[in-house]
């Protein structure tokens, strides 16, 4: 079972279902922030931080794999999609740089607050430009909406059937990884 539990049924339409992931990421990194300067609650920071990146990893995947092409096509704006897709390479990178960091850490509270900053910039421009062109594009979002909803669940079966196919997904049991060796 993924971090928080059992999910509710999301709404069907695209967008409304992307929204509704954006609000839930919005709503785990404000808990994050609360327990910020609080010493005692690194336990708590390290299960909101593996459940910020495994809702990331999976909301990136099922963009990637289904929204984004399909906006890209419709849109002819080459540009949006472009700089989408190397957002979306900077969220995976500082999520792998987190896998391998302990509350308490160097820099451990500094790049969840870049991710956070990185994920609402992206969301921003998500859900004005990119959500505005999808409305004008003629996609069917309902239908999106329902595919975008199955792939979701399948990726959350199969991580948690096998959690060692996609390590950056793995909320880690509550454990966090052993540090990389330095290259």
């Amino acid at each position: 079972m993924a971090p928080s539990g059992k999910r509710q049924d999301r709404p069907a339409d695209a967008l409304a279902l992307l929204r509704h992931e954006h609000d839930r990421i919005r709503q785990l990194f404000a808990q994050f922030e609360r327990l910020r300067d609080i010493e005692d609650e690194d336990e708590r920071k390290a299960e909101l931080v593996d459940e910020i990146c495994y809702e990331l990893a999976l909301h990136a995947i099922v963009e990637d794999e289904l929204f984004y092409p399909l906006l890209r096509a419709a849109a002819e704006d080459d540009e949006m999609m472009d700089e989408a897709e190397v957002e979306h390479a900077g969220v995976r990178e500082l999520v792998s740089q987190l896998e391998v960091m302990y509350p308490g850490d160097d820099h451990f509270e500094a790049t969840v607050a870049v991710l956070a900053e990185e994920v609402e910039h992206h969301v921003a421009i998500e859900e004005t430009d990119m959500f505005d062109t999808a409305r004008s594009s003629g996609i069917d979002l309902a239908a999106l909406g329902r595919k975008m909803q199955a792939r979701r669940r399948e990726l959350d079966e199969d991580l948690n059937e096998a959690p060692d196919v996609i390590d950056a997904m793995e909320p880690h049991a509550g454990m966090r990884l052993p540090p990389r060796v330095p290259d």
